[in-house]
């Protein structure tokens, strides 16, 4: 990298560094009237926040990071376990140019776990547009930074999740660089996340495996695993965001011999080029074959998306993702618990989303159901 274009970046960084540590103190002074009676207030909710359930959320993308958002307004009490196969944008040019993993699904879950997401968003999300920097979120950079200074992608992630206080923890699932690939039904093996998101042969494929196939996981993960009360599989792409985590010999075997609830969040839509034509019950089947055991509830959307956003997601190949009889007994009679509800949100009035709120709420009630059994 150029000097001039390492010291531009070392400016950003400790100007994020000195921002985020000086308006957390100073900022809510502009607001407040009453300092003495916001303090309280504050520590009222970090009380109730603090004997919030442990939620143990495994995923990537988009999917989780919305998933995160909501949570954080029940508990702090939230280990996010965040697949280390993206090779797309700016994290696989970070991953392909420096070695180091790829850091754009940690970046957006430590945003949605932060206080004022909004207010770090726009810094951490800010993409360069010209020169070498060009494509790279400024996020990504100080992921790549702090990973340099301290050697340890996992050491960077902590320090990341300390310095920004985040409601919550965010955990790469293993340190070793892993690549994703899948058999198809005529044999083609496919390599990395961006063929495989891309076949149009959701149905078609075989086998989906890690390479190294053996990666150990971190064991920070495994110990939110033994002292949670929940754990979350998705929303999020199926063999992309959700199943990789659950590739790694070592987290499959822990979930399922654990005895915590298993819950999984499935899409509101197909994801065109990924799972094209595949229904719930598929998605479903395909996590009991990779962990030897169907999930013990089952969230499904059953609310109507607006015909707009419709009308744009059918022209792409999305499709929504409703559950009929025939597979709400085939789900049955794998002991599934299904919890139907409207999860549907318009975000940034163009982006249909799970809704964070009324997602997290479901999760809140399964908690409390599993305590009082």
């Amino acid at each position: 990298m150029d000097w001039r274009v390492a010291y531009f970046l070392g400016l950003l960084t400790a100007f994020l560094t000195i921002f985020v540590l000086s308006w957390k103190d100073r900022w809510p002074g502009f607001l407040r009237s009453s300092p003495v009676k916001t303090d309280v207030m504050a520590r009222v909710v970090e009380y109730r926040l603090s004997m919030g359930p442990h939620i143990v959320a495994l995923g990537g993308g988009t999917g989780l990071s919305t998933l995160l958002k909501g949570l954080k307004s029940f508990t702090r009490n939230i280990t996010a376990v965040v697949t280390v196969t993206d090779e797309g944008g700016s994290s696989g040019r970070l991953r392909q140019e420096w070695g180091v993993l790829p850091p754009g699904d940690v970046r957006n879950c430590i945003v949605a776990l932060a206080e004022n997401d909004n207010a770090l968003r726009n810094i951490l999300d800010f993409r360069f547009d010209r020169g070498d920097l060009s494509g790279h979120s400024l996020g990504n950079l100080i992921l790549l930074a702090v990973t340099e200074i301290s050697g340890d992608f996992r050491l960077a992630v902590e320090e990341m999740n300390h310095l920004l206080a985040i409601r919550g923890r965010v955990l790469p699932v293993t340190t070793e660089a892993v690549s994703l690939v899948a058999e198809i039904e005529e044999g083609q093996l496919l390599r990395g996340e961006l063929e495989i998101s891309s076949c149009r042969c959701g149905q078609k494929v075989k086998r989906i495996w890690l390479e190294p196939s053996d990666p150990q996981p971190l064991p920070d993960v495994i110990r939110a695993i033994d002292e949670g009360d929940l754990i979350v599989l998705g929303p999020g792409s199926l063999f992309t965001s959700v199943l990789p985590n659950l590739l790694l010999p070592k987290i499959a075997q822990k979930i399922q011999e654990s005895p915590l609830p298993r819950v999984y969040v499935a899409n509101l839509m197909s994801q065109p080029g990924e799972t094209d034509g595949m229904n719930v019950v598929e998605h479903v089947e395909w996590i009991e074959k990779i962990l030897g055991i169907a999930p013990n509830f089952i969230v499904v959307n059953n609310g109507s998306i607006p015909a707009p956003f419709l009308e744009a997601y059918l022209k792409e190949g999305a499709i929504p993702l409703y559950l009929d009889d025939s597979q709400r007994e085939i789900l049955l009679e794998k002991n599934c618990q299904i919890i139907e509800s409207n999860y549907v949100k318009v975000y940034e009035g163009s982006v249909v989303r799970h809704d964070s709120q009324a997602l997290s709420e479901t999760l809140m009630r399964i908690c409390r159901d599993m305590k009082e059994v």
